[in-house]
């Protein structure tokens, strides 16, 4: 590992691959690498770091580089240009393979103190905000945050000449075709953060009790003086942590925990929450309940690192939210709010909307959601029913179709738009027919219209603005 000076990334552009590819720019390697001809987030962040993106997928593409970096995305091993890496010699990993690489340190001629968040939901947040708290503390942390952008950081990728590496560790298969262990497995943390378990990834998990035996595995990973920092306000996680034996920190509403959270108030989009176990009151430049359990998990790991109150308070307020995550995008002709978030499971879903309706209890809201991939969108169905019950009107869209899976006749999104329990829900089927929808409609300035989606559905923004 540490002779490698070239790396080349086969799907570029994905959200947990951008900033891999601007850490090792960071680190003065070459970088280059392919993806498709479309519109992502992360295309102005490439452009910004001169990373040459070469458009579709092709075998003559592979140069001579000292490492391949290949996502599940676009075909894993099977990708004509993985293929001809192998064929040439060349190292090859998956994504999830190269945060852990890149978290022990030895490309880069270093040794890191990894802190690795996971959970179903809030992953990217509460790592962005670790990221803050350490930065705006002066610690110079590394970071791999999947997303494009964050408002207090910039691009979502660092390498900081301090000794803290913050990762987002995700569950879900290294490559669905050809190995389905967790990426967050190649992770080797001293600190694990646990926001929450639900039941997502259907295509690689049969159950509830798969997800759960898998972070089980995980923490376990975690070495005799590290620290388990988990929501005890979740059921599942309660069950995982009940017999772990290291160090652990618990936090949640429930008086129970070891950081009890109290008193949360919402005023013009903005936050503000007592904490017990620190005494204090923290304010957040953002909104939503789910923000503040991400801010005390973050808060928790800030402390135990030795930031003082003072620097927690500031660094907490300092961060200010980031792409697709309740993310402001700007306001319409007619006057109303337009915001974008990449929730796609019930459980965001249903919290993000909670969190609108009270940031603007006077407001109508408008939810504009793309179902993303048959598998959850049939397991999960019965749960998506219940979604959306703050929201006034529900626009569903076509299911946006993994690469990595085929189409499923037995689920449709119109099957969900007629099933939803809210007030008033339609499909209409195109990106198209929505914004002629919203451009007739003419909401005013009483109205948030959101966009909610992993797939491309932040792309209408562009259209109706």
């Amino acid at each position: 590992m540490k002779k490698i000076k070239s790396i080349h990334f086969v799907g570029i552009k994905g959200a947990g691959m951008t900033p891999l590819a601007v850490m090792a720019k960071h680190a003065g390697l070459e970088v280059t690498g392919s993806d498709l001809s479309d519109v992502f987030i992360t295309d102005e962040i490439l452009k910004k770091m001169n990373i040459s993106v070469f458009e579709g997928f092709d075998k003559i593409h592979i140069g001579d580089v000292d490492l391949v970096v290949a996502t599940g995305a676009h075909g894993g091993l099977s990708n004509v240009e993985v293929k001809e890496a192998i064929k040439k010699g060349i190292k090859v990993v998956m994504q999830g393979q190269a945060v852990g690489l890149f978290m022990e340190g030895d490309i880069f001629g270093r040794k890191f103190t990894g802190i690795s968040i996971c959970g179903t939901n809030g992953k990217t947040t509460t790592t962005a905000m670790i990221a803050t708290l350490l930065k705006s503390s002066g610690l110079e942390p590394s970071y791999i945050i999947g997303t494009s952008f964050v408002a207090s950081l910039g691009e979502s990728g660092h390498l900081g000449s301090g000794k803290y590496f913050v990762a987002e560790a995700d569950e879900y298969a290294t490559d669905p075709l050809t190995d389905k262990t967790a990426k967050f497995l190649w992770q080797s943390p001293k600190i694990i953060v646990l926001t929450n378990i639900d039941f997502d990834h259907p295509d690689i998990y049969p159950s509830i009790k798969e997800i759960k035996d898998v972070f089980r595995k995980f923490i376990l990973r975690l070495p005799k003086d590290g620290l388990l920092v988990a929501c005890g306000d979740d059921q599942n996680v309660r069950n995982i942590i009940k017999d772990y034996k290291g160090r652990k920190k618990t936090y949640g509403k429930n008086p129970d925990n070891d950081y009890v959270i109290s008193d949360i108030k919402t005023e013009n989009a903005k936050t503000q929450f007592e904490l017990s176990g620190l005494d204090s009151t923290f304010r957040l430049s953002i909104f939503g309940e789910q923000n503040v359990l991400n801010a005390t998990a973050a808060i928790i790991v800030g402390r135990h690192l030795g930031l003082s109150l003072e620097q927690l308070r500031k660094g907490i307020l300092f961060y200010k939210g980031s792409k697709r995550r309740s993310e402001f995008v700007g306001k319409l002709r007619s006057g109303a709010m337009l915001f974008d978030d990449y929730a796609h499971n019930p459980t965001k879903v249903s919290a993000t909307l909670n969190a609108f309706r009270n940031a603007y209890p006077d407001k109508k809201i408008v939810c504009i959601f793309q179902p993303h991939t048959y598998s959850r969108t049939k397991s999960l169905f019965e749960q998506f029913t219940h979604s959306f019950k703050d929201a006034d009107i529900v626009i569903i869209t076509n299911i946006y179709a993994s690469l990595r899976e085929e189409k499923d006749p037995s689920v449709s999104a119109e099957m969900l738009a007629s099933k939803i329990k809210s007030k008033d829900v339609m499909f209409l089927p195109e990106i198209h027919d929505v914004v002629e929808y919203i451009d007739s409609k003419n909401y005013g300035a009483d109205t948030v219209v959101v966009t909610m989606g992993a797939g491309d559905i932040y792309k209408i923004w562009r259209s109706l603005l």
